[in-house]
């Protein structure tokens, strides 16, 4: 190693060991809040709505929504929100509005943000209508005891949790997060992921469930529908005490699918890599192929056609029966 080497690397390690030093006095005298190093300015706002709405809209760009209960039967919104991008929160023809108005520059968004905006809407529990929300970068929470008409929910990066039912519709759409819906009733539901998992247990629906996911794992539990349709790249497919009315049919390219106390009156199963294995409640006609992997389904000659293609996979299906009443 030459001197000048020697050289550069002393100086180069010195001043890492000097802006150490200073970050650390700086954040002493912070008491370690990073909070107080953001660049950005955020403030906190109150909206008492004193108008009858029965639909609720809201569009934002980066704030979480979270729905609670209002114990007194008062309705307010509360935003803590950016300083250049406040939200306007008014009642339109029965529809509560919240909306954000964004008069930030390129220039606002270089610096250091610490903050999470929030945008928390407190109402009496009960009967509503349209719900809509629309938020780029966000997490959405909707707790029990809210029952919509439909709901269409729309998320880009963020997390979606729904304990609400819906009497129809109810569409969550994310393209980076996670979907969990517990304990609800629905007209219909479709859930769409792009990179993340869906979670749905508990959940009584009088028309189809649809999912669709790119990559990341879907869970299933206690649910009864009248078909339940899902198709994904990549990702794992759980489902345990499930039961559809007509038809279960489930596509993936790679993930494993698997049973557990559920059926349907028929069952079409495909994969590219990954096994099909678990336990069906009632006989079935089974159609199985498979190019590299082991089959053992039942030898039944009765009850609904389950058809099981995979390539590189093996299937190995039970059947576990039980009353379904």
């Amino acid at each position: 190693m030459s001197k000048k080497t020697k050289i550069m690397l002393i100086t180069a390690a010195s001043l890492v060991f000097v802006g150490c030093i200073i970050f650390g006095g700086v954040m002493t005298m912070l008491n370690w809040d990073f909070t107080k190093l953001s660049t950005a300015k955020y403030e906190t706002n109150h909206h008492k709505i004193n108008e009858v709405f029965t639909n609720i809209t809201v569009v934002t760009n980066t704030a979480d929504i979270v729905f609670v209960t209002a114990e007194n039967g008062e309705s307010n919104v509360v935003c803590y929100e950016q300083y250049k991008m406040k939200h306007s929160v008014v009642v339109h023809d029965g529809t509560l509005e919240i909306k954000v108005d964004d008069t930030s520059k390129w220039y606002d968004h270089i610096g250091i943000f610490s903050g999470s905006p929030k945008i928390t809407i407190t109402i009496p529990q009960g009967e509503y209508g349209v719900l809509s929300l629309q938020s780029d970068t966000g997490n959405i929470q909707i707790p029990a005891g809210f029952n919509f008409k439909s709901a269409d929910i729309s998320e880009h990066t963020g997390n979606v949790t729904i304990l609400a039912s819906a009497s129809e519709a109810m569409k969550i759409q994310t393209s980076t997060g996670s979907i969990r819906v517990e304990n609800i009733s629905a007209g219909a539901l479709s859930l769409s992921v792009s990179t993340g998992g869906i979670s749905v247990s508990d959940v009584t629906c009088n028309g189809d469930i649809n999912i669709k996911v790119s990559t990341g794992k879907t869970r299933i539990s206690d649910v009864e529908c009248k078909n339940i349709i899902s198709s994904g790249n990549t990702g794992d497919i759980s489902l345990e005490n499930v039961i559809a009315s007509e038809k279960i049919s489930i596509v993936r390219s790679t993930g494993d699918v698997k049973f557990d106390g559920s059926d349907a009156a028929e069952l079409f199963i495909k994969t590219d890599t990954g096994d099909v294995t678990g336990n069906l409640l009632t006989d079935k006609v089974f159609i199985t192929r498979t190019s590299t992997g082991d089959i053992s389904v039942p030898k039944t000659t009765t009850g609904g056609k389950c058809e099981i293609n995979t390539d590189t996979g093996d299937i190995k299906i039970e059947i576990c029966k039980k009353d379904l009443a």
